[in-house]
């Protein structure tokens, strides 16, 4: 390669670029990405902002530095290539243009081996300045066609590439280096350069695949590192080299085929990848099948497009039933399918042939039978069994079930069994034995998808189910349920109402047909039914004004039984409508009124209430009784409505108290009813606004008789409270004496130390034998003991005290005695064991383990304790503090 050079004419300082017209020669093959040149602008104040584009933006494309970049790979045709390059301020919007040509690099022809070895040379490019002016000549830049160096080189290394020179190297003492990744960036070291010669070498094989291309910049500088030249742009290409296999992105491919398809079917794409330059034959992959299994019923069932690893069908006859899955081996071999000189790979495609549904369902027998017992519903009564060829638990497998006929009134339904895909004949409707025995009905079944095309039903697919009703004991109904019965209140007791029998529904069973009648629900205890013939008669008087009826209706439910197998039983309710008669006497309502003692204002308002019904109660009349005469007198009743009447004085003052006035009230029945009904009316003195002020006295005077009653029981509660507090209060007085009785003064636990008895005398009492504390087989027996003499401790023979007897249930009071009593006797017992004798409880047998206690005494074992306290405790402690609170003495 030789260099390239270009020229420039002599221009001001102008911005802009600074010529029309840029013509540079390049390599044949460009390569995306790759720098192709650069074109300078020129900016007088260099601060502007400059945008570059190109007029063929797919193929071209300029950096922000200037230098113009190949978009794609491509190969420049003999002619010269030529496009626009345009600047545009990014502030002003100002716009330059040049047009740029370029060449392609002519081939070299004619030359020998040792001329294409020779190392190429580099030249900077030379600027000349003028220093007393500001016009300045500049050679422009060129652009370095691309350095090629193949992958994987086995060297020797440094492996020489390129030389860098100036040409000022004659005048100056020049110092080259090199910068970018691949120099001074990561990773470092791959190239180097001789900073005196400017050679630059490689010093280790270089990988395609970790990195495609190297961007370097050259420098050069003098001694002083000052910069003599502009840095150039080195590109160097790694050139591929096959030395990457095929790799499949997955080992085992899983697809699908529908059985039957045709040929020329899509079933899947297997795809391959290689590290390699994918541009180039080293990447470029082939595909092909090099087996098949099984080989039925053709080994050649499937082929490969073997560019895009299609995998398509290639002949008919795939059927699930017989084959249901094959393996083919797929291989992807580079260098376009070259075995000699390709690299290859395989893998594993798996191809399931799913079902389609080529076999319809076929019942196992043409007959099925069932039985169901009549009005049972929810009852599966036959088990329809059927076989299918396909897949099972698939749609083309899973079998529906549908009945064709013998059930117009839709009492049967057919579920299927998800597991078993039989048929479940399903009662869904009650069926009555007296209209229906036996059912015979057809049932066709069929897939969830239709068949394949060109696939029939056989007969097969239809069968009959013949269903079988069982009679059983049905419950009696009566007729009509409920039954309505209209009937006057006041039927007196006794009196028939009617009859209310019921119906069995079953006509062929050796049964009688009823066994008897009864009551299930009488809420007011009115009616009776014979067990028999259904009559019911009544058992009190019907009122309509009963709480148990609402509405004007009473309702009782009667049962029906029969003696069946086993026996049933049914209800049925009557439903009796009491019409209303004038049986009840209009009331006064309220009971209790207010008015002034003056004439003005003075009138109270009344109701009358009737619990009958239209036309039995109002319109209502309303009048004073003639007797007694002081009632008219006083009084006067106006009505002012049909159910209200007005209450007043006659006379122009009346004295405050409380008034009982009989009112007449007649209802509008007929015949009339009519009651005198009580209306206390309290009389008090009032004010400008018609209130009572004789608070105290009304309020004395007007107790009714419920507040009356209610004052009485809390009286009552209240003496029953006190009584039984006092009550208490004495038992626990006596409680508290008797406890007193029973505890001697000087035994008081809250100030004294408690006596709970005395077994000998003190220390200073010394007249008794310790020998008796030794051990029993010591001691001689009574046997040989002479006569008449006794041991101290030994009981004398006297006749037995009469202690004081004690009554069964003893007075509290007459504790103390007691007790005194019995401690006269006591003392007075010569059978008792003398006060300085010692106590002999008991014989506990012989040879006790324990020593002598005759060594144990008081001063020895609290010796070395201080009882100084014992002169604090008062005088009842005063002799046990002289005995051990004296010191030494």
């Amino acid at each position: 390669q030789a260099p390239i050079k270009a020229t420039c004419e002599d221009l001001s300082c102008k911005t802009g670029f600074p010529e029309d017209v840029h013509s540079a020669v390049v390599s044949r093959s460009v390569h995306g990405g790759q720098p192709l040149l650069n074109v300078r602008f020129q900016s007088c104040d260099g601060n502007k902002k400059i945008h570059f584009d190109s007029s063929e933006p797919e193929d071209f494309r300029v950096g922000e530095d200037g230098v113009v970049y190949a978009e794609r790979s491509f190969q420049l045709s003999a002619e010269p290539t030529e496009f626009v390059v345009s600047a545009q301020d990014k502030e002003t919007q100002q716009e330059w243009q040049m047009r740029v040509k370029l060449t392609p690099e002519p081939a070299f022809t004619g030359a020998s081996e040792k001329d294409q070895r020779k190392i190429e040379e580099i030249v900077f490019p030379w600027q000349q300045y003028k220093h007393s002016s500001p016009l300045k000549r500049q050679k422009r830049d060129w652009v370095i066609p691309p350095i090629n160096l193949p992958e994987n080189s086995k060297g020797p290394f440094p492996q020489e590439l390129v030389r860098i020179r100036s040409d000022r190297d004659k005048s100056l003492s020049l110092r080259y280096s090199v910068t970018g990744p691949g120099a001074d960036q990561p990773p470092t070291g791959i190239f180097i350069i001789n900073p005196i010669s400017g050679q630059l070498s490689v010093t280790k094989p270089l990988d395609r695949e970790q990195i495609a291309s190297f961007h370097l910049r050259a420098h050069a500088v003098d001694v002083n590192g000052n910069q003599v030249e502009n840095p150039i742009d080195i590109v160097i290409n790694v050139i591929d080299m096959n030395d990457n296999r095929p790799e499949f992105l997955h080992q085992v491919w899983n697809g699908t085929v529908p059985e039957g398809s045709k040929p020329g079917t899509y079933v899947m794409t297997v795809t391959a990848i290689d590290a390699d330059d994918p541009n180039t034959q080293n990447g470029m992959l082939r595909y092909r099948i090099l087996s098949q299994a099984p080989s039925s019923p053709s080994p050649n069932m499937f082929t490969i497009n073997n560019e895009t690893g299609d995998i398509i069908t290639v002949a008919a006859g795939l059927d699930r039933e017989k084959v249901q899955q094959y393996t083919l081996i797929i291989q992807a071999t580079d260098m376009e399918g070259n075995p000699t000189y390709g690299l290859s790979n395989t893998a594993t495609a798996v191809i399931a042939v799913t079902d389609v549904n080529d076999n319809p369902p076929e019942f196992t027998a043409m007959t099925f039978y069932g039985e169901v017992p009549e009005n049972r519903v929810d009852v599966i009564v036959a088990n329809l069994t059927v076989t299918d060829k396909d897949q099972p638990h698939t749609p083309a497998w899973n079998a529906m079930y549908r009945m064709t006929g013998g059930d117009p009134t839709g009492r049967f339904t057919i579920l299927t069994d998800p597991n078993s895909n039989d048929g479940l004949v399903t009662v869904v409707k009650p069926i009555d034995f007296e209209t229906n025995r036996m059912f015979v009905l057809t049932v066709a079944a069929e897939n969830q998808v239709p068949l394949a095309k060109g696939i029939q039903h056989p007969p097969q697919s239809t069968a009959t189910v013949s269903i079988t009703v069982i009679d059983v004991n049905e419950s009696p109904y009566f007729v009509p349920n409920p039954k309505l019965v209209r009937q006057e209140e006041g039927l007196m007791a006794g009196s028939m109402l009617t009859t209310f029998t019921a119906q069995d529904p079953d006509r062929y069973m050796q049964q009688t047909s009823l066994r008897w009648y009864s009551k299930l629900s009488d809420p007011a205890n009115w009616l009776k039914i014979d067990p028999v013939s259904g009559q019911i008669t009544t058992t009190a008087v019907l009122d309509r004004e009963s709480i148990y009826v609402q509405n004007n209706m009473y309702n009782a439910t009667f049962l029906a039984s029969d003696n069946g197998i086993p026996p049933m039983s049914g209800t049925g309710t009557l439903q009796i409508y009491l019409l209303d008669i004038n049986d009840n006497a209009p009331q006064v309502h309220p009971k209790e009124a207010t008015t002034c003692e003056t004439l003005q204002p003075n009138a109270i308002n009344i109701t009358a209430v009737d619990p009958d019904i239209d036309p039995n109660a109002g319109p209502f009349a309303f009048e004073l009784p003639d007797t007694p005469a002081s009632i008219k007198r006083n009084w006067t009743i106006v009505r002012i409505s049909g159910d209200h009447a007005q209450l007043s004085l006659r006379i122009r003052f009346l004295e405050a108290g409380i008034y009982d006035v009989p009112i007449v009230i007649t209802d509008s029945g007929n015949p009339h009813a009519s009651s005198t009904s009580l209306l206390k009316v309290k009389v008090c003195q009032c004010d400008l606004n018609g209130d009572c002020t004789d608070v105290d006295r009304i309020v004395g005077a007007g107790l009714g008789t419920g507040a009356i009653i209610a004052i009485l029981l809390c009286i009552i509660i209240l003496l029953i409270l006190v009584l039984m507090f006092v009550v208490w209060m004495k038992r626990r007085d006596k409680e508290r004496q008797a406890k007193q009785l029973l505890i001697d003064p000087e035994d008081d636990v809250r100030d004294n130390i408690l006596k709970y008895d005395e077994e000998g005398g003190g220390e200073e009492d010394q007249d008794y034998d310790l020998s008796q504390l030794q051990q029993p087989d010591t001691v001689e027996p009574d046997a040989i003991k002479p006569v008449g003499i006794r041991r101290l401790d030994e009981r004398p023979i006297h006749a037995e005290p009469q202690y004081p007897v004690r009554s069964a249930a003893p007075h509290p009071g007459d504790i103390g005695d007691f007790i005194n009593e019995g401690l006269k006797a006591a003392d007075n017992d010569p059978t008792a064991p003398p006060y300085d004798s010692l106590l002999v409880f008991d014989y506990e047998g012989s040879g006790s383990t324990a020593g002598s206690l005759s060594s144990l005494n008081s001063s020895s074992s609290g010796g070395e304790q201080d009882y100084d306290y014992l002169n604090d405790w008062g005088p009842r402690f005063k002799k046990l503090a002289d005995m051990y609170g004296g010191g030494d003495d």
